[in-house]
């Protein structure tokens, strides 16, 4: 019976556990038959498997998730050394790894990846008690919600803590109150709330967006106040852009969240073409017959292909996504996502629990 190379390792391991082992002169190793009793005798059991797998398998990685075996070596033991109690060597074990970590974060960086979520609005809501005294509650939305199980990351939430704050005092004491959350604020003030939250997003997009239309207003009042509008949001996005550049660090995600911030793929990207963006829908997206009554769509369609990567609930949302940008802006569409003079936006369905 011809048995293949990781089968063989894994009968050896198997006997390897299973044969007595007797005590050999000059091994300083108290081995005991059968399993070991303390952590000590496990961990240098282990230690003498993955041994074994390196000399069967001397190009590949093994790995292990028990990290007290890599640090052996750097303790400089062997099997000649005398070896020390097992409290000690458990004590030199953790001083190494804190060593390791130490040096990991000699820059200053998380260990973590770093990952800035940008929204609409906080995680929190800011309520102002004085004048340099503020109270923070968590809001309630899906977005949050859904948020809350990403713990992969080192996240920084970047949003509008949905009050106007005019004064500098203000604004530098809500900074430092919000960075105990993890939040950094960017700063509107009323009338680009109403031109770009109450105006454009809430009477332009999210109507359109839920099949529900365009406002059926005077036309040419409603030219005026569109131009206004998109004028608002677009300066908005920007402000929120360069709150973003003011924090990014190289290596860092920017997670763009909504069509409040459609804009600001584009906006990031002019800043630094290498920054890694995506860009998260959590409403339907319309087929390009609705989406092509929208004024503003091409220019919408490409800030949003300015991201590396374009998720939506659902893939009919991904679908009506790729046909708009084929149908309206005229570029191909591949099963991966939507190509536009040899870059790559990919695009896909990346449904969100309720």
């Amino acid at each position: 019976m011809k048995v293949k190379p990781s089968e063989e390792i894994g009968i050896l391991q198997k006997n390897l556990v299973e044969l007595p082992i007797t005590r050999m002169p000059g091994n300083k190793y108290n081995y005991n038959p059968g399993t070991p009793t303390t952590r000590l005798e496990r961990l240098l059991r282990e230690r003498e498997l993955r041994k074994l797998n390196r000399s069967f398998q001397p190009n590949d990685e093994v790995r292990d998730g028990n990290k007290e075996l890599d640090i052996f070596n750097e303790l400089g033991l062997t099997e000649g050394d005398n070896w020390p109690r097992e409290e000690e060597l458990l004590e030199r074990v953790a001083a190494a790894r804190g060593l390791s970590d130490r040096c990991e974060r000699q820059d200053g960086r998380p260990s973590k990846q770093r990952l800035l979520v940008v929204a609409n609005r906080l995680p929190v809501s800011a309520v102002r008690r004085g004048e340099d005294s503020w109270a923070l509650e968590m809001s309630v939305g899906g977005l949050v919600s859904a948020l809350l199980g990403v713990n992969e990351f080192e996240a920084r939430w970047i949003g509008w803590a949905g009050v106007n704050v005019p004064d500098e005092i203000g604004q530098r004491t809500l900074t430092k109150a919000l960075a105990e959350k993890r939040c950094i604020p960017v700063f509107l003030d009323e009338e680009i709330v109403h031109q770009y939250y109450n105006g454009y997003c809430n009477n332009i997009l999210w109507p359109l967006f839920h099949y529900l239309g365009l406002p059926q207003e005077d036309r040419l009042a409603t030219t005026r106040s569109f131009q206004s509008q998109f004028d608002a949001y677009k300066k908005a996005n920007q402000m929120f852009a360069n709150v973003v550049n003011e924090h990014y660090e190289e290596g860092d995600v920017v997670w763009c969240h909504d069509y409040h911030l459609m804009f600001l793929p584009k906006c990031l990207k002019e800043y630094n073409n290498k920054m890694k963006v995506g860009w998260f829908l959590h409403t339907p997206f319309p087929s390009s017959e609705i989406h092509r009554t929208l004024p503003s769509r091409s220019e919408l369609l490409r800030s949003v292909l300015a991201a590396d990567l374009v998720g939506f609930h659902t893939y009919d949302y991904a679908r009506h996504f790729v046909s708009a940008c084929t149908r309206i802006l005229g570029l191909e569409g591949t099963p991966e996502g939507v190509e536009d003079q040899g870059k790559l936006t990919r695009v896909a369905a990346f449904p969100i629990g309720i």
